[in-house]
């Protein structure tokens, strides 16, 4: 029994490696070039990117925080008029990566995170980067309606100082909440 399923799974990946788009030798003649440099795959991410998690967080506060305070509305522990929730989604060539703690449950992350994964790669860039969405939500508190959703893309900064690192993440706040008209 085990070899007939053994046989039939190498028959199957061996069809579906048939069928793939991929190719495996690409020969299209001489190649006109005088130089050349090695594919840079981009630095491997460390564990202290996750120690810096709280402190990203406090940063994305305070920028929005900055926002809605100059816009005249006045930040509540609970019960507030509207919710403020934000994801992060952080990517490069071949992956993506959310941080939702601030953007509650449900699968809205994933699609977001979804459409962010194809946007970053889906393109013809082969060189590496690395970008950061941040996804901003309005909703009203009491019936749940979301009032304004608005996305920035930045580039993410290598070891920056905190200094730059919050002007850089006010300004990508300032970008999102552009359009944000408070009536009082």
């Amino acid at each position: 029994m085990k070899i007939i399923l053994t046989t039939f799974l190498a028959t199957v990946l061996f069809v579906l490696t048939g069928c793939s788009s991929t190719p495996t030798h690409v020969d299209k003649g001489p190649i006109r070039a005088a130089t050349f440099n090695f594919f840079h795959p981009g630095p491997l991410p460390d564990a202290a990117a996750a120690a810096n998690r709280q402190q990203m967080h406090a940063m994305i506060q305070e920028a929005i925080n900055n926002v809605l305070t100059a816009k005249g509305l006045s930040e509540v522990a609970d019960g507030g008029d509207i919710t403020v929730a934000y994801l992060v989604i952080v990517g490069n060539n071949a992956s993506t990566t959310s941080i939702n703690d601030y953007f509650g449950y449900g699968d809205q992350a994933d699609a977001l995170l979804d459409k962010a994964q194809t946007a970053y790669t889906d393109n013809n860039r082969r060189n590496y980067f690395e970008a950061g969405t941040l996804v901003i939500d309005l909703i009203d508190s009491k019936t749940h309606k979301l009032l304004l959703r608005n996305y920035v893309v930045r580039p993410i900064l290598n070891n920056p100082t905190a200094e730059v690192r919050q002007a850089h993440i006010q300004e990508a706040v300032d970008a999102a909440l552009k359009e944000l008209r408070i009536e009082h």
